[in-house]
């Protein structure tokens, strides 16, 4: 988590840019997977960086889990 608080930080990650989009995860997983890609979260976050994506992917199995995904909302403020 501390991680991915700094590279948020870091890479300044805009929590506007994202209160803006449909950000939540039922919005953001447009294929219904289960899980985000990053091609689904840059549309809702066109701000995030891969950087950003894989500190939040936790498990390192290139998608976000809806666990993996609240956090990184949690962390940017949502």
């Amino acid at each position: 988590m501390k991680k991915l608080l700094v590279t948020i930080a870091a890479i300044g990650f805009s929590t506007a840019a994202m209160a803006q989009a449909g950000t939540d995860f039922a919005a953001v997983d447009t294929d219904m997977s289960g899980d985000v890609s990053f091609e689904e979260a840059l549309v809702a976050w066109p701000e995030l960086t891969p950087e950003a994506f894989t500190a939040a992917d936790l498990d390192q199995n290139g998608v976000l889990s809806p666990e993996e995904y609240a956090t990184l909302a949690g962390a940017a403020g949502l």
